[in-house]
């Protein structure tokens, strides 16, 4: 099913058309009303009449999560507060959180690629859908929440957490569609079998799974765990929150709703846009939100762009899986390493769980990796020669696809925190 066939299957040269007209207006919003933005536009000589044309994007100066902070809480906004009906916030690691408002045109947009989302993810209007992203300031829960009662299904607004009442209300509800982070999933499905229960034995046919990293690995792993579709949902709180961009049924990238949210890829280095089909860093621009509109936000996620026709009909740009993120690589010894890279060398590997805690310290002028990983029960025994063995296979194989060596220990099952929301993965302890 296509919600807006008009615009999902529109032609490159209509999208080109309303993009342009969008972005035009905008630009000219923000000029208006955000003084530090007009600062930096009048800093390079650009004018809001520069700015004829989607081709012109790149004309634009950049804009970073820093600005959003400088500017707290409400300095980016570009209307009154009379006209903010909600707000969001995400949680900073560091600093004061980014916060995002939103009118009541913003919200019926956001319901509207959200929307867009289930369906090319294949759920609709006789779904039960249960949301098991956190609600509050974090955009998931809601997000998921109001494109699902957009649909027509009947959403279950369970939230994170309280594991065995999740599973318990799939069986008793009849749950047929889950959302949630897929390391939750991995978890659902180990509490699942815990408590005795066939994941064949319930209605759950599809997952949309977001707001962290995973790999095709763990993809593989959730689907044979739960009997189910494993779909990619994207998005971010300074664009809009999860609907930015979705897989269709053929997993095989993730629409972006483009006509809310002008995507770009640039060379995070030189910041220069790259060439058709590169791999760069993604840029958004979102060119129809009253609230916090935002020209060219560095997302920092790593992927590419794939313009061809989808097989679902879709004409709609196409985002690969992120293979990482420009700012939470690891540079070890000079090596260029990211946790999904990790993920994909232990999934490869039977004997081990999708579990894993990543731990950087330095000894002396020596960056030193090391690596915990859980052990699947079956194969954690007394005998210490298997588990030697077990230990030297994920070290050469982690030598082998990074090409820098990590400490390896291994862990009994359930010794990493297991959390509701995003996976822990990386304790960076290196002073500088």
């Amino acid at each position: 099913m296509i919600w807006n066939e008009k615009i999902e299957c529109a032609s490159r040269d209509e999208m080109a058309a309303i993009q342009s007209i969008r972005l035009e207006r905008t630009v000219r919003r923000i000029y208006h009303n955000i003084p530090s933005y007009r600062a930096k536009m009048q800093e390079i000589g650009i004018m809001p009449g520069d700015i004829k044309s989607v081709e012109d994007i790149s004309k634009l100066p950049f804009t970073n999560k820093s600005d959003l902070r400088d500017n707290y809480p409400f300095g980016m906004f570009t209307v009154p507060m009379s006209e903010i009906v909600r707000l969001h916030a995400s949680s900073g690691t560091t600093g004061k959180p980014t916060v995002v408002g939103y009118t009541r045109n913003d919200l019926q947009m956001w319901s509207e690629v959200v929307t867009r989302a289930l369906c090319m993810a294949g759920v609709h209007k006789n779904d039960i859908v249960q949301v098991a992203y956190g609600y509050g300031l974090f955009t998931g829960g809601l997000g998921l929440h109001y494109g699902t009662e957009n649909l027509g299904a009947t959403v279950i607004p369970i939230s994170g957490g309280n594991t065995k009442k999740q599973i318990q209300l799939m069986q008793d509800f009849g749950t047929s569609v889950i959302a949630c982070t897929p390391s939750y999933a991995l978890y659902l499905a180990e509490v699942m079998k815990e408590m005795g229960i066939a994941p064949g034995s319930l209605k759950l046919r599809i997952g949309i799974f977001g707001a962290e990293p995973w790999t095709e690995n763990m993809r593989r792993e959730i689907e044979a765990k739960l009997k189910i579709k494993a779909i990619d949902i994207y998005g971010l709180s300074e664009v809009v929150g999860p609907g930015v961009s979705c897989e269709c049924s053929h997993q095989t990238g993730m629409h972006i709703s483009e006509d809310h949210f002008l995507p770009e890829i640039i060379n995070p280095e030189t910041l220069e846009p790259v060439k058709n089909g590169e791999t760069g860093e993604l840029v958004f621009s979102t060119i129809t939100k009253e609230g916090i509109p935002i020209l060219r936000y560095r997302t920092r996620d790593l992927t590419r762009l794939i313009y061809d026709k989808c097989d679902c009909g879709r004409t709609l740009v196409r985002m690969e899986k992120c293979k990482g993120r420009s700012d939470d690589m690891l540079i070890i010894r000079g090596v260029n390493v990211f946790p999904s890279q990790i993920e994909s060398v232990l999934l490869e590997i039977s004997e081990t769980e999708p579990h894993y805690l990543l731990m950087v310290e330095r000894d002396g002028s020596l960056d030193v990796l090391k690596l915990m990983v859980e052990v699947q029960e079956q194969f954690f025994s007394d005998e210490i020669r298997e588990l030697e063995a077990l230990r030297k296979k994920i070290t050469n194989a982690i030598q082998s696809t990074l090409g820098v060596s990590a400490e390896v220990r291994l862990v009994e099952p359930k010794t990493i925190e297991r959390t509701a929301g995003k996976a822990k993965r990386v304790i960076d302890n290196r002073k500088y």
